[in-house]
């Protein structure tokens, strides 16, 4: 069998099976009162909802896994970690946990994944060649995991917004594992990708269940993971960068949010609606439209990825500029901006305009 009928068969496999196993999930979070209650503070939903809907997902990926059977010296640990998360995740959502008690289970995952060998051991970088990390990429590999688990848990704050960012970026590192040929990656980023198709039919809005946090935290720990097997082991100019660019919306919301905390002296954990998915709903777009304007961001940044994995030096600085660009104008469209200014926007809008009365 040819490895493209492979992933696709694995692709319906887990599509199908969290398809499926949602509804049951659904049943089940309700049952023992594992629920989503609107609020005033964060929370845009009428009504309580399911969560646990992570689960429907974790389950979703396991038969296309079984089907693919990948192989890999740190696989054992890998699926150590993604219980850990999984677990911690589960919790959270039952019992609502201390954020300290959840930041415990994260560091837990990747200290699993880290004790096995499995770190981030060098960066290549232009001008400096290849950087060995030594000792320091012990420390890097951990932040790298629970950085990437709270930026896709950061960022579920409307329906299917983390499910479908989540099947975006892992779509990215799947083309650039096809390119580079790296087997591994592409069967894990394919029933991941499937599971969350499948779990997407449930969750996009008005959704019907939440992934939670054991959806967030699990997926957010995936990408981290997989994106150390394939894209910082790549040889490109920037490879330390590619992986940042992939999931550069949840990672641009998550540093603007740990910076807006800080200047205004409150907790990394407390709960606002200044997100950039809520701040787009402020602006006057509707849930959905939200939702498909921070998808449209993240295809974008994922074409990025895919061509900065792939060029030259020059290209690469091209790309980087771009990013640094398309990242501007997603926070001023977001009106994230000081005071809502719109310098990027308002000189592009007098362009047009000029160009309009110029016809």
């Amino acid at each position: 069998m040819s490895i493209t009928a492979e992933l696709i068969i694995a692709f319906l496999i887990s599509a199908f099976t969290a398809l499926l196993v949602t509804p049951l999930i659904k049943k089940f979070a309700f049952k023992i009162n594992a629920t989503d209650k609107p609020d005033n503070q964060r929370k845009t939903h009428n009504g309580v909802k399911a969560s646990l809907g992570g689960l429907a997902i974790f389950i979703g990926a396991i038969p296309g896994f079984l089907f693919l059977q990948p192989e890999h010296p740190q696989m054992t640990a890998i699926i150590v970690g993604a219980c850990i998360m999984i677990i911690t995740g589960l919790i959270d959502d039952i019992f609502d946990l201390k954020p300290i008690y959840k930041l415990i289970g994260q560091i837990a995952a990747a200290l699993v994944v880290v004790s096995s060998g499995l770190i981030i051991e060098k960066l290549t970088m232009p001008f400096f060649g290849t950087v060995y990390l030594e000792e320091l990429g012990y420390l890097i590999t951990i932040i790298w995991i629970v950085g990437a688990s709270n930026a896709i848990n950061f960022i579920d704050g409307l329906d299917g917004l983390a499910a479908g960012v989540s099947a975006i970026g892992l779509t990215s590192i799947l083309v650039m594992a096809v390119m580079d040929y790296r087997i591994v990656v592409a069967y894990l980023c394919i029933v991941l990708i499937g599971s969350c198709v499948g779990f997407l039919y449930h969750n996009f809005y008005p959704a019907k269940i939440f992934m939670g946090d054991t959806g967030a935290l699990f997926l957010g720990y995936s990408i981290a993971v997989i994106s150390m097997l394939g894209l910082f082991k790549n040889v490109a100019l920037f490879s330390f960068i590619i992986p940042i660019i992939v999931i550069a919306v949840p990672i641009f919301d998550t540093v603007l949010a740990i910076i807006r905390r800080t200047i205004s002296r409150q907790s990394l954990a407390t709960a606002d609606k200044k997100h950039i998915h809520y701040q787009l709903v402020k602006m006057g777009f509707s849930h959905r439209a939200s939702v498909l304007i921070i998808y449209a961001f993240s295809f974008f940044f994922g074409v990025l990825a895919i061509t900065f994995n792939s060029g030259t030096l020059l290209t690469s600085l091209i790309i980087l500029g771009i990013v640094v660009i398309g990242l501007q104008v997603m926070a001023e469209m977001s009106g994230l901006m000081l005071k809502g200014k719109q310098p990027l926007l308002n000189g592009m809008r007098r362009i047009v305009g000029v160009r309009e009365r110029g016809k």
